[in-house]
């Protein structure tokens, strides 16, 4: 499962074959066949392993962190949360985001996904709850469009710092609902 999703980390859903899961984990073609019938299964268990990883990670990182966070901290743990943690590394953050919409081509990863999202949106919520803000479910949905699209859009426009295009956005939308 760790060969898996550190493939799919580093390149994605081509990334991830039989083959090169079993050569990375240094075990038998057999046994990854023996465990994951399909591609498919292979796919989703490395999905889920990444995605639950990283909400860990996120939630022990979240329990150090002072309460009421400054607006800088909060844009920081939000920006690692939903772009990734290297600030610098800007074919990382292009793979992530071609991982996400990646995954709507593959419909046997929506109730898996859909769980995921439900738990990042949690997360969230409990940042802002951490930080002393209230916030609802349609704002979250909103901060995190903001993001995204900030994201997406500094890519169309070959912009080399995605992540503090969407820092300054999501700087200005907190601070207009302070």
């Amino acid at each position: 499962m760790e060969a898996a999703s550190g493939l799919f980390a580093e390149g994605g859903f081509d990334a991830v074959r039989h083959r090169a899961v079993a050569e990375r984990a240094g075990l038998p073609l057999a046994s990854t066949t023996y465990y994951f019938d399909s591609l498919d299964e292979l796919i989703t268990a490395a999905v889920e392993f990444h995605g639950r990883s990283e909400l860990s990670s996120f939630r022990h990182r979240l329990s150090s962190l002072p309460e009421q966070m400054t607006d800088d901290v909060l844009v920081e743990f939000m920006l690692d949360l939903l772009v990734g943690e290297d600030a610098t590394d800007i074919e990382a953050v292009l793979l992530r985001y071609e991982r996400l919409v990646a995954t709507g081509r593959r419909p046997y990863l929506r109730p898996l996904m859909r769980a995921l999202s439900t738990e990042l949106r949690g997360l969230i919520a409990d940042v802002f709850a951490r930080s002393g803000r209230d916030i609802d479910s349609d704002r979250v949905e909103e901060l995190i469009a903001l993001v995204d699209g900030s994201v997406v859009n500094s890519f169309i426009e070959l912009k080399s710092d995605p992540r503090g295009v969407a820092a300054r956005m999501l700087r200005s939308a907190l601070s207009r609902h302070a």
